[in-house]
């Protein structure tokens, strides 16, 4: 649906509702939903009753029933009374976008924590909508004791899933306090941590894979990761940082699953280095990259450096693989981080990915690599060798019983080299 302000026409406000329905479409379809047909309504208020006008609900009830469709699905958060009223017209089961977001999440869970902010999210959505079915079961009277069992039943609901709800955010509490634990005694050694983010399905599984050989699961339907992964990684310079692959983004993302999925974001927060995918070749990569900006300043982490990462490359033209102007067009949307570093690469293919690296290296200020001499004893081969290990040697000069080692090193480990010598 669009909304449009009365007395205004807005061509891109229904460009976005088209594009958003678009969007629906493939998220029905990574459910394994079949689309058999698409409506669309513009309207300058909601119907308080059943979201869309009287019309459009017979028109669709008409199309349900010619394609014996037994669920249908709106771009819209609908309330428990329109949902109800809708399914009692169209005779089908009705759902909304949100609904429909928390199931592919709940089929894509596969860890422990995961299940958890699945199904806090899920009952937090559950619960308001709860109301009204002890209506439909009871028959209240006109004195005491008259009150039926269904509102008996929907108050001892409420109450079990209250209480669940209550166990699962200590649950997903401990789970945010073992992350913090984990986050110290990774900023304990100098051990940077770089954080994919972007729109879902611009491929940051695949290019995880490419840069970590991970393994995994890239795959093209929406919200195909959902679990997130930590990683190793080890730079040009020899420095070695983690990479975590988080969920991906999307725009009208429910509030029950941000917060649901509170301890996962917190790895993005906490990240030196935020590098944001995008899928360059996709028609509405601007408004993504914007979403996504948008996502990340929400939860805190606008502040932290950005590496926009322009993705799928194997996709575009000769004519159209120009870095700058495909930045330009990318941040026009909303005139920020026009200073942006950016780095073009395609995760399929791995054109680009050493430039990708290159740039991570300069970028990264924590435990920054420094130039040091060190002079070793000719049998101290070990540490001869953890220096090329950890770092780049530049130059090697030997005398007659030492040698002299010319080395790019990370910090931490030259204040190593030093105390040992």
């Amino acid at each position: 649906m669009e909304w449009k302000a009365r007395g205004a026409r807005g061509p891109h406000s229904l460009e976005r509702a088209e594009e958003s329905l678009d969007e629906l479409g493939e998220l029905a379809a990574s459910a394994g939903a079949q689309i058999v047909g698409r409506v669309f309504q513009s309207r300058v208020a909601v119907e308080a009753a059943t979201l869309v006008g009287q019309g459009k609900v017979e028109e669709i009830a008409a199309a349900v029933r010619a394609a014996n469709v037994d669920t249908v699905i709106f771009d819209h958060d609908l309330t428990p009374t329109q949902q109800r009223n809708l399914e009692r017209v169209i005779g089908s089961k009705v759902i909304d976008r949100t609904q429909l977001i928390l199931d592919i999440f709940a089929s894509r869970a596969r860890t422990r924590e995961g299940r958890l902010q699945v199904e806090l999210a899920q009952l937090n959505y559950l619960l308001p909508r709860l109301t009204g079915r002890g209506a439909e079961m009871s028959r209240l009277g006109g004195g005491i004791g008259t009150r039926g069992p269904g509102e008996t039943q929907l108050e001892r609901d409420r109450r079990r899933i209250g209480r669940r709800i209550k166990k699962l955010e200590d649950e997903l509490e401990g789970v945010r306090a073992g992350r913090a634990l984990h986050r110290r005694r990774r900023r304990a050694v100098p051990l940077a941590t770089l954080a994919l983010a972007g729109y879902t399905n611009v491929g940051k599984s695949t290019l995880f894979n490419r840069l970590t050989r991970a393994g995994v699961l890239a795959d093209s339907r929406m919200f195909a990761t959902l679990d997130p992964t930590i990683r190793p990684l080890v730079l040009p310079s020899r420095r070695r940082v983690l990479v975590s692959d988080t969920v991906g983004f999307i725009r009208n993302l429910p509030t029950t699953l941000v917060k649901a999925f509170r301890a996962t974001l917190e790895e993005v927060k906490e990240a030196a280095l935020i590098l944001h995918v995008v899928d360059v070749a996709a028609p509405s990569a601007p408004e993504h990259a914007a979403h996504v900006r948008r996502v990340l300043a929400e939860i805190g982490a606008a502040e932290i450096p950005q590496l926009l990462v322009l993705n799928k490359l194997d996709r575009l033209s000769e004519k159209e693989r120009d870095c700058e102007a495909v930045r330009r067009r990318l941040l026009a949307s909303e005139g920020c981080l026009s200073s942006a570093q950016v780095v073009a690469v395609s995760a399929l293919t791995g054109a680009g990915i050493e430039q990708l690296l290159t740039q991570i290296d300069e970028m990264l200020q924590l435990d920054r690599i420094v130039r040091t001499t060190l002079r070793l004893p000719l049998s101290d081969a070990i540490t001869l060798a953890r220096l090329y290990e950890f770092g780049r040697v530049v130059a090697v000069r030997y005398g007659h019983q030492y040698c002299e080692v010319e080395v790019d090193i990370p910090e931490s480990i030259r204040r190593q080299f030093l105390g040992a010598n």
